[in-house]
């Protein structure tokens, strides 16, 4: 008797310990849910957004994350896509580009209790987080590049919307190439958008026909209408944001890299880590990893060339060459 009551309090012990488990397990495996409204260009752009889905596809393989997406083509409206994000239960909603933050704001403000990822832009708002990048000091070092190796003297850059944003990667540019050559002369042209590579294969040519043997677009899509052409016509090219050399691999020279793929993946990482995310403002140059530039393709730089670019490189990230007063 005294047995079955003992095997019987035992049973019961185990079932307590098993039921206890049971929950702990189901607490510790929440699934972070994030969502990511893109950029304008939307998937396919081969550089920003397709970047964006990226970091997020490594934070779904490597953190065990689930994710949603929306583009604008299929929402009409980056706050129509952010409120949907936001009602499908995404513990962090993620606002890919500059022109994403006047309807993100007005959701975080209408949602205060959610949290926000605000990629290219500032916001003010506590419950959204910033990332911006130091566009300039990567796109320094393409200038450079294109201010040793000209041979026509005449350089070119092709803009997307003529905006703050961009107008950093062309003075970073402009710089680059004056402190190799302070007698190239820059053609520079705003598309005026970022999704139209026709457009930008027109801008292209004009630069090629007035005589433009490096062009370099900040342009997004538009950019790749660029690249196209400097391949067609024999010219050289760099891409942005990503490795862009597979697109046209006579053209691209480099590509000014933006880690936006890497930088959401981290942040990711510490939201699963420690349920929280410590900095609410990043910005994130050469020194901090946050841009670079690609492989050099194509050209060849001579020794003296490859030490003066990463004497540039250096003298970046340390400070003593300072892009933007």
């Amino acid at each position: 008797m005294k047995n079955s009551i003992v095997i019987g309090l035992l049973f019961m012990f185990l079932l307590v310990i098993s039921g206890c488990a049971e929950r702990d397990t189901t607490s510790e495996s929440h699934q972070l849910k994030v969502g990511i409204m893109l950029s304008d260009a939307g998937l396919g752009d081969q550089s920003f957004s397709d970047l964006g889905f990226q970091g997020l596809e490594k934070a779904r393989d490597e953190l065990n994350i689930s994710f949603d997406y929306r583009e604008i083509d299929d929402t009409d409206t980056y706050a129509k896509g952010l409120e949907e994000l936001v009602k499908s239960g995404n513990d962090l909603i993620i606002g890919l580009g500059f022109a994403i933050q006047e309807d993100l704001e007005t959701i975080a403000k209408k949602y205060p209790e959610e949290s926000f990822l605000l990629i290219d832009a500032q916001s003010e708002l506590p419950n959204v987080y910033n990332v911006t990048f130091k566009e300039e000091e990567a796109s320094f070092l393409l200038g450079a590049i294109a201010g040793m190796k000209t041979k026509s003297n005449v350089i070119g850059f092709v803009g997307g919307e003529d905006v703050p944003l961009i107008h950093k990667f062309e003075k970073g540019f402009t710089a680059g190439v004056k402190s190799e050559n302070p007698n190239a002369v820059i053609l520079s042209k705003y598309a005026g958008e970022f999704g139209n590579d026709k457009l930008g294969e027109s801008i292209a040519a004009e630069m090629i026909s007035a005589k433009a043997d490096f062009i370099y677009p900040a342009a997004g899509f538009t950019g790749v209408g660029v690249i196209n052409e400097s391949q067609r016509s024999g010219t050289y090219s760099f891409g942005v944001d990503s490795d862009q050399f597979y697109l046209a691999e006579k053209a691209v020279v480099s590509s000014m890299l933006k880690q936006v793929d890497v930088a959401i993946f981290n942040t990711v990482q510490e939201l699963v880590e420690t349920n929280k995310i410590p900095q609410k403002d990043q910005l994130l140059g050469i020194k901090e990893n946050g841009v670079s530039i690609a492989p050099i393709r194509v050209i060849d730089l001579s020794t003296a060339e490859q030490n003066r670019l990463a004497k540039l490189q250096e003298d970046i990230a340390s400070g003593s060459i300072k892009i933007l007063q």
